[in-house]
């Protein structure tokens, strides 16, 4: 008796002290944040801190609002366990269903961004704070979830239990505006009259620079709210309610996306989800026209019984077609000549259903290319002897997925098998749960969004710090092309270290690019550790992180500096990005005594030589250890020694050679392609450029031969003869193509656009959008050079023999 009258008396005293004030009145009338001071409007970061400022005083009063609701859930609970208890346990759960939680996110949001706000300078970053606070979605999905049999469960408690109706009188917590349910439920106002829908992302996106750390956060952060609020402003579907784990736990999405599964020895696109305890695989059904698209559930596996075969574990993967390069070079091409045609139709004003036809056309090709391009092995288990294949484009992406699960899996999973019933409904949530709508391809972007950045980002990876002990450590950095992600480049491997200082440059080309993602690796040397799946060896993923590359945040002259934070781990980096335009554009050198930026020709005299002495020393040096090395040629070499070796060949230092046999093959294939790039006019020179675009456009082969034939031998001397030893390599280096991956038509792409590509004055009547790396020019110009490496001219070695040539040494 004496426990359920303190339980009551308890009750009294809560409604006692709820008599004196409104429930959710701040504890002072002045938000302390706003109190006395001004603020310049004009100035972009004092508006963040006034919107910030704003913002945490209605969040002060909404945590009070939450405070207030919570207030008596502590004493019916007391009684609950009484003889006479208000409500039933399990009443009050439904009714306060997760509102604990959410008084704890915004508590905690709320202490952490108000000293930041207090404490205010220039330099406070809280992007992470706001992204966290959209990260926990699932709590108000919970709690939407829930909000129907909460609204029921409070109406009929006030129907049948006095002192509740009292409680929920003397609280005057009413239900939504819009709501027509009742007024009696003590839940519903407050989470839903606020939740995200009042978060200023907008306002705050407004205010921040799009260099400023927060910006890709806030962005993040406001894409996920939407998609949340967007879900639950949809009507919800009834079976939904029993969308829940076998523990009687709400299941919420955690991840979804589109992967590329093998399936019965081809290449399928699927769209995977991520629940709390299961992973899911499904595919778009067809629907005819105006109904509803609905998922078709392939397979799933429960978390608990999801295992990671290790490397040594894994069985032999499946025959795979791969898709040559050159085809999906090919490939890239075909969407890049649409692309164009597509803005041409647009400026001329064109006929909308050209335009469509056009459109569907670029998305077929597109989506043959996402299909097609993945060759990353993810392969996931199941206890009972089932395995599934993904192949994923990205190493970023693959660990994103595994980490996202083994998270899941620390918590108590049990195994289940789902009734058809329960199947159904869960794949039936899938289309409202989604956060990825479309497949990530450009022709699914509206007109507004965002092209991305097509040209040149300079990067130097500079140094890491945060790990434990000492390791092998490297990194690569990704960026985005064509809807998939792709490794641009590879720093060397800092040995036994815990701050590796690599100070490295990279030049990456850029196609359309929005992203850029740095991955840091522990290099393994154990041969035993081999991925059956791809015959590699496994690094470890020490740390990974990805920024945005907002145009206007890198399209700048300067390096740009900047940390990023992955697991505890801090890589510093610089960056800055060059336009296509402005980094093709041949300059010719005001120091004459050098070889870059210098006529062939006047190389050729000065040296007395056929072909220039830094063609034969790379082209020697790359035959004697690089032929047989992956993706000579298109892998980037260090910016920083192809600077190096620029520079001792400008001077004509005594020791070329030995800092050749000493530097990275990768920066002496990349100093050749400079020399042929900075050449004041292309190799097969200005004046025969209009012909050779002509030339390969014929379609007699006859004709073609003839006319292609012609032009080689129109060539000056030096530059047939340079030509030539170059072609002759390169078809060596594609006899190594097993080895090296390096096909004719990859060399091609690399090659032919250096060796055509018009000089600054020539080129205005062959102009394309700056954008369009991949115009028609380009397209034959990669033509001309295959042609020459399929139907070889005179041979190098025949022209020697002609001493009317060969006169001096080469």
């Amino acid at each position: 008796m004496e426990k359920e009258e303190e339980a009551i008396g308890y009750l009294d005293k809560v409604l006692e002290d709820e008599d004196d004030s409104e429930p959710g009145t701040p504890t002072s009338p002045v938000s302390p944040f706003l109190a006395g001071e001004k603020v310049d409007a004009g100035k972009g970061l004092e508006m963040r801190k006034l919107v910030l400022s704003g913002f945490l005083a209605s969040e002060e009063i909404y945590i009070n609002q939450l405070e207030a609701l919570l207030l008596p859930m502590k004493p019916l609970k007391a009684t609950a366990t009484t003889s006479q208890p208000v409500l039933t346990l399990q009443q009050i759960e439904t009714i306060f269903y997760k509102i604990q939680d959410i008084y704890e996110i915004h508590k905690e949001f709320y202490d952490s961004l108000c000293p930041k706000v207090q404490q205010w300078d220039s330099n406070v970053t809280m992007g992470h704070l706001f992204q966290k606070l959209a990260s926990q979605l699932g709590v108000y999905k919970a709690f939407v979830d829930n909000y129907k049999i909460a609204l029921e469960t409070a109406e009929k408690c006030s129907q049948s239990n006095y002192q509740f109706q009292k409680i929920s009188e003397e609280l005057k917590v009413k239900g939504p505006k819009d709501s027509k349910e009742s007024h009696t439920s003590v839940t519903m106002e407050v989470p839903l009259g606020r939740s995200l829908a009042s978060v200023p992302f907008q306002d705050l996106l407004k205010h921040t620079p799009a260099d400023h750390p927060d910006y890709p956060l806030l962005q993040d952060a406001l894409r996920i709210s939407q998609n949340f609020l967007s879900s639950i402003n949809e009507d919800i579907d009834p079976r939904r309610t029993a969308v829940t784990t076998p523990k009687g736990e709400t299941r919420q999405l955690v991840k979804d996306g589109f992967l590329v599964e093998l399936s019965e020895g081809s290449r399928k696109l699927r769209h995977v989800f991520l629940f709390t305890d299961v992973l899911l695989c499904a595919k778009l059904k067809k629907t005819a026209v105006g109904k509803h698209q609905q998922y078709d559930c392939k397979w799933y596996v429960p978390l608990a019984d999801l295992v990671f075969p290790s490397p040594e574990e894994s069985e032999h993967c499946p025959q795979v077609h791969v898709i040559p390069d050159h085809e999906l070079e090919d490939m890239k091409m075909k969407i890049s000549a649409i692309k164009s045609e597509v803005q041409k139709e647009k400026a001329n004003k064109g006929q909308s259903r050209a335009i469509e036809r056009l459109k569907k056309k670029m998305f077929e090709n597109e989506f043959w290319l996402l299909l097609n391009s993945p060759a990353i092995p993810f392969r996931i288990h199941n206890r009972n002897g089932k395995s599934y294949l993904f192949l994923l484009s990205s190493d970023y992406e693959r660990s994103e997925w595994r980490e996202a699960i083994q998270k899941l899996q620390k918590k108590d999973l049990q195994a289940f098998v789902l009734s058809s019933v329960e199947l159904q409904v869960l794949t039936g949530s899938c289309f409202k749960l989604r956060t990825v709508h479309n497949i990530p391809v450009t022709s699914n972007k509206d007109d507004d969004e965002s092209p991305g950045l097509y040209g040149f980002l300079h990067v130097i990876v500079h140094s890491a710090k945060g790990f434990k002990q000492s390791a092998n450590l490297y990194c690569t950095l990704e960026v985005d092309s064509f809807g998939y992600f792709v490794s641009k480049a590879k720093t060397r491997v800092f040995r036994d270290t815990t701050e590796p200082q690599w100070n490295e440059e990279f030049e990456i080309e850029l196609e359309g690019s929005q992203s850029l993602r740095i991955l840091c690796y522990e290099k393994c040397y154990d041969k035993t550790k081999l991925n059956k799946d791809n015959n590699e060896i496994v690094d470890k993923i020490m740390g990974k992180g990805q920024i945005q590359l907002d145009p206007q945040a890198v399209q700048t002259k300067n390096w740009h500096m900047d940390v990023i934070e992955m697991n505890g781990i801090k890589v510093e980096f610089s960056m800055k990005f060059t336009s296509r335009d402005m980094s093709l554009k041949r300059t010719p050198s005001k120091k004459q005594t050098g070889v870059f930026g210098v006529k062939i020709s006047v190389v050729t005299k000065r040296e007395r030589s056929k072909v220039p002495y830094i063609v034969r020393q790379c082209i020697e040096e790359v035959e004697k250890r690089g032929i047989e090395e992956v993706g000579i040629y298109r892998i980037s070499g260090v910016a920083t020694d192809i600077q190096a070796l620029k520079a001792v060949f400008d001077a004509n230092n005594k020791d070329i050679l030995v800092m050749l046999s000493d530097m990275d093959i990768n920066a002496i294939a990349g100093t050749l392609k400079l020399y042929f790039r900075e050449l004041p006019e292309p190799l097969l020179t200005d004046r025969l450029y209009p012909a050779f675009m002509e030339g390969i456009a014929l379609s007699d082969p006859a004709a073609k031969e003839n006319c292609m034939m012609h032009l080689l031998r129109s060539l000056p001397d030096p530059n047939l003869i340079t030509f030539l030893f170059l072609l002759e390599h390169l078809k060596r280096v594609a006899e190594k193509e097993p080895i090296n991956k390096m096909s004719l038509h990859n060399l091609a792409t690399v090659f032919g656009p250096t060796l055509l590509r018009p000089s600054e004055g020539e080129s205005k009547g062959h102009l394309t959008l700056a954008s369009d790396i991949w115009s028609h020019d380009v397209m034959a110009q990669v033509q001309v050079l295959l042609y020459y490496l399929q139907h070889p001219p005179i041979s190098f070695t025949e022209l020697k023999r002609n001493t009317l040539y060969f006169s001096t040494d080469v």
